[in-house]
C-alpha cells in the first residue's frame, strides 16, 4: 500500500513537471549576426534535470562545435546560450540545419521526460542492438565479428571504444539472408554466449557482459553508460611512465563553493569535438545537477566551469566523492580520444565484412582502439583506429601491406583524430563564475572458424 502511494506521488510529480513545461513552451532564438564568429542559439524553458544534456546532444549529433557556452538553470527557470559554427569552423549558412534546431528545441517533445530521442538514435525496428563490455586485448574486435559472421549476422552498424584495458561497443545487426532484425530467443541466447566467451578471455578479472535488446538507444550516450558502469575510470597500470601520462590527462578540479552551496567542477584540456556533451553526459549519469556554467573552447585549448550539487541538494560532501567526480570527468574526456592511426574503410557492404577486415588486421599485429561502422545504401563506410599489440604507433611498411591485402582504393590513410583546423578563438582568461593480454585461443574451442 505504502509503495502505491509513493508511485502515486511520483506520477503526480511528473504530470505537473509535464503540465509547467506544457505551459511554458520552450523558445529558440538562432542568429547570426549577435557574435562575429559564430552562430549563437539561446534555448529558455521551464527547467528540469536532464535538459542541459537534450540540448548539447542536439547540437552535438548535428556535428556542431559549441564553441562558447553560457549556463543558468537556478530556480525554476532554464536559459543556455550556445555559440555554435559548422565543421569547417563556420557560421551556420545551411538553413535545414537552422531549421531543425528551430524546431527540435523549440518544441515540447526535446524536454519530455525520456532521453532516448535524438538525431543519433537508432530504430528499434530495423536491426537488433547488442551491447558488448569486457576486458581489452589485442585481437578481440576481430573474435567478436567472427563469431557473429559464423552465425549469419550482418553488422549494419558499430561504435567501439576502449579504455583504461577496458572495451565497450554497440553493435547493431540483422539477419543476414533476411535483412530483418534477430529476435528468436534461442539464437540470440547462443550468440550472447560466444560473446561472452570472447569478451572474458583468459584474463578478465573484472568480468564481461554481453546485453541483446530490440529498444531504441542514443549510441555515444549508452557507451558513456556502459563505461562508466563498467568502472573504467578507475585506472591501470599500462606501463607508461607516469610523467608522461600525466602530461597528457585533462586537469580537473573540484572544489566547494560555501557562501552559495554549490560545488564548482573545473576543467582545461585538450580542444576536441564532443566534448561538452561527454562532460555533461557524465554528470548527468551521476545525478549531479548544473545550476550555472560557462564554456570556452580555445584554439587549442578548453576551459569547463560548473557548479553543481547532486540531485539530492547537496554539493560534493566528502573527499571519496570528490576524488570520484574527478575520475569520471577524466576518464569521460579520454574515452573520445582515439590513440593510433585512423584507417578509413569505404566499399561494397557483404556479409563477413567487417571479420574478414579485422582479422587481416590482427594477422598484421594492428589493434583496434576505437571504431565508427556504418552502413550507407549498399555501401560500408567504416573508420578504424589503429596501433600495433603493445600500444605503440604502427610501423609504414605493416600499414601498405594491409593496406594491399584489403586494396589501396579501399582502405585509407587519415591523420590521426584531431579536431579540424578553425580560425583562432578569444581564450577565456577567467571564467564567467569567477597491456598486453595474451589472447585466448577461440579456435580450439570451435567459437570461431580460421580464414587463414
Amino acid at each position: 500500500m505504502e509503495m502505491d502511494w509513493m508511485a502515486s506521488l511520483d506520477n503526480m510529480d511528473d504530470e505537473y513537471e509535464k503540465l509547467i513545461i506544457r505551459m511554458n513552451p520552450p523558445r529558440v532564438e538562432i542568429s547570426n549576426s549577435a557574435c562575429e564568429n559564430a552562430t549563437v542559439v539561446q534555448v529558455d524553458s521551464a527547467n528540469k534535470h536532464g535538459i542541459l544534456l537534450e540540448v548539447v546532444q542536439v547540437l552535438t549529433d548535428l556535428n556542431l562545435f559549441i564553441t562558447k557556452a553560457y549556463i543558468s538553470s537556478d530556480g525554476g527557470w532554464f536559459m543556455d546560450v550556445f555559440h555554435v559554427t559548422d565543421e569547417y569552423g563556420k557560421k551556420l549558412a545551411d538553413e535545414g540545419v537552422i531549421n531543425y534546431i528551430q524546431q527540435t528545441l523549440g518544441t515540447n517533445a526535446c524536454f519530455l521526460p525520456t532521453l532516448r530521442r535524438s538525431v543519433g538514435v537508432k530504430a528499434a525496428t530495423e536491426h537488433t542492438s547488442i551491447e558488448l563490455t569486457g576486458t581489452d586485448r589485442p585481437g578481440l574486435l576481430s573474435e567478436v565479428f567472427a563469431v557473429l559472421a559464423d552465425n549469419k549476422c550482418n553488422v549494419v552498424g558499430a561504435e567501439v571504444w576502449t579504455h583504461n584495458m577496458r572495451v565497450a561497443s554497440v553493435l547493431y545487426v540483422t539477419d543476414e539472408i533476411t535483412g530483418a532484425p534477430i529476435d528468436d530467443p534461442q539464437r540470440l541466447l547462443r550468440i550472447k554466449e560466444l560473446l561472452c566467451n570472447v569478451l572474458k578471455g583468459n584474463n578478465d578479472v573484472r568480468g564481461a557482459k554481453t546485453v541483446v535488446s530490440m529498444g531504441v538507444t542514443h549510441t555515444e550516450r549508452r557507451l558513456h553508460q556502459m563505461m562508466f558502469a563498467d568502472r573504467d575510470y578507475e585506472r591501470v597500470n599500462k606501463g607508461r611512465a607516469a610523467s608522461n601520462e600525466d602530461k597528457s590527462r585533462p586537469l580537473v578540479t573540484v572544489q566547494n563553493c560555501i557562501e552559495k552551496d554549490y560545488s564548482v567542477v573545473s576543467i582545461r584540456c585538450k580542444d576536441r569535438p564532443k566534448l561538452l556533451f561527454d562532460t555533461v553526459c557524465t554528470l548527468t549519469d551521476m545525478d549531479y545537477v548544473v545550476f550555472h556554467g560557462t564554456v570556452n573552447a580555445g584554439a587549442s585549448e578548453a576551459y569547463q566551469e560548473y557548479y553543481i550539487r547532486h540531485t539530492d541538494g547537496f554539493p560534493v560532501n566528502s573527499e571519496a566523492e570528490r576524488k570520484r567526480v574527478i575520475q569520471c570527468l577524466e576518464a569521460a574526456i579520454e574515452r573520445r580520444v582515439s590513440e593510433g592511426l585512423r584507417l578509413e574503410l569505404c566499399t561494397s557492404d557483404r556479409p563477413g565484412l567487417l571479420s574478414d577486415v579485422t582479422r587481416i588486421f590482427r594477422e598484421n599485429g594492428l589493434s583496434v582502439t576505437r571504431a565508427e561502422v556504418t552502413t550507407r545504401g549498399e555501401k560500408a563506410v567504416n573508420a578504424f583506429y589503429v596501433t600495433d599489440a603493445a600500444g605503440n604507433p604502427v610501423d609504414s611498411k605493416t600499414v601498405e601491406a594491409v593496406r594491399r591485402e584489403i586494396g589501396l582504393t579501399i582502405l585509407q590513410v587519415k591523420e590521426s583524430s584531431a579536431s579540424p583546423k578553425s580560425p583562432p578563438r578569444e581564450t577565456a582568461a577567467r571564467f564567467l563564475f569567477g597491456n598486453l593480454f595474451r589472447s585466448k585461443s577461440l579456435y580450439s574451442l570451435g567459437l570461431i572458424k580460421s580464414y587463414s
